[in-house]
């Protein structure tokens, strides 16, 4: 067994029952770096005072990864994944929608008040009366 296996065998050693690397490390990752970026231009504009509260910032960020990926409260950090990864899925299913939307030409976009459900309906029929499928409110609206 060569040297670097023997070490990663001990690294996957230490690292059983622990976080590790989740979707929420990943993007806490990313936004250290873009951070990391800005403290690098602002030091070269040589802003002294934004450079250290980005350090500070960096610092915290930093240690909230390392944290996260070394804690043995799987339960709690897993409920903390499932938690971005609902909301940033949501955001982006949300944003594909509106950019389809915005696409579709054929069509007229309406949201109930009630449910917030979006109902489509055809353009050029004028002024109608929308039913909402959902919850039955009526929606008045020009197409």
């Amino acid at each position: 067994m060569g040297f670097f296996q023997r070490i990663g065998g001990a690294m996957a050693r230490f690292m059983y029952g622990r976080n590790g690397w989740d979707q929420l490390n990943q993007a806490l990752f990313r936004g250290y770096l873009v951070l990391w970026a800005a403290e690098l231009v602002l030091f070269f504009l040589k802003r002294g005072m934004a450079v250290r509260v980005l350090e500070s910032v960096l610092f915290f960020l930093m240690i909230v990864i390392l944290f996260r990926s070394f804690s043995k409260n799987l339960s709690r950090r897993r409920t903390e994944n499932q938690k971005w990864v609902n909301w940033y899925c949501g955001l982006k299913n949300r944003s594909a929608g509106a950019r389809a939307r915005h696409a579709d030409k054929e069509h007229k976009y309406f949201t109930c008040k009630d449910c917030k459900t979006i109902c489509r309906v055809p353009v050029g029929k004028g002024k109608i009366v929308i039913t909402c499928p959902k919850c039955g409110a009526q929606i008045q609206a020009r197409t």
